[in-house]
């Protein structure tokens, strides 16, 4: 286990004030966040700290990540959109979401009762990375990057945010966090921009009010 992770389930992700208090939404899915750890855990997957959440990889290539948000509790897939859920238990993580696909959770009974269909879901995951298969993602909306769709599964206030920004703005950030081609340049991009987000600032804007 990562401490990194251990650390999450006792304070959270840390993002807003509420972190490490008893009010944190980590908080509010305890025992259901604990069973979902041991499941993916007995998938075989290694366990790391990204975006502030559990994130879980398999040869250094992301799978899924494991979140609490206000209203449930979730595993969202990296390329969900490849499943074959042949159950039709995923969810998409918005309208416009192009790969990753969610399982929500409101109660413990829900996550034990589907225990044998999450792994086997995660075992297609791993399937997947191992045939090297892409999402292939549609040239109209511009295809929003895997980092940047699973920090909307964490944060739906920072979701809420950039798709209040006019599509030319949201274009802008979306060519920027791509063009990196190592993920950590990708994530620390996204992190610095998000202050800018959430204010509704696009990523040109102060340079164009230097010009005038």
């Amino acid at each position: 286990m990562n401490k990194s992770v251990d650390d999450y389930f006792l304070e959270g992700c840390g993002r807003c004030p509420l972190g490490g208090t008893p009010d944190c939404k980590v908080h509010t899915w305890t025992s259901e966040l604990k069973l979902l750890r041991r499941i993916v855990l007995d998938c075989g997957l290694t366990e790391e700290s990204k975006w502030g959440a559990p994130c879980y990889t398999f040869q250094n290539k992301n799978i899924l990540m494991v979140s609490a948000l206000k209203e449930y509790c979730c595993i969202g897939f990296f390329k969900g959109s490849l499943l074959s859920d042949n159950k039709n238990i995923l969810v998409k993580q918005g309208a416009n979401s192009q790969a990753v696909r969610l399982f929500k959770f409101e109660n413990i009974n829900e996550i034990v009762k589907i225990e044998s269909d999450i792994k086997a879901y995660i075992f297609e995951s791993i399937e997947i990375e191992n045939l090297g298969l892409k999402v292939k993602f549609k040239k109209n909306p511009e295809p929003i990057p895997e980092e940047l769709e699973m920090k909307f599964a964490e944060d739906p206030v920072l979701k809420n945010a950039f798709e209040a920004l006019t599509p030319g703005r949201q274009r802008g950030y979306i060519i920027h966090f791509s063009q990196p081609k190592q993920e950590k340049t990708r994530l620390s991009r996204i992190e610095k921009c998000t202050p800018m987000i959430l204010s509704g600032i696009g990523l040109n804007d102060k340079y164009k009010s230097m010009k005038k």
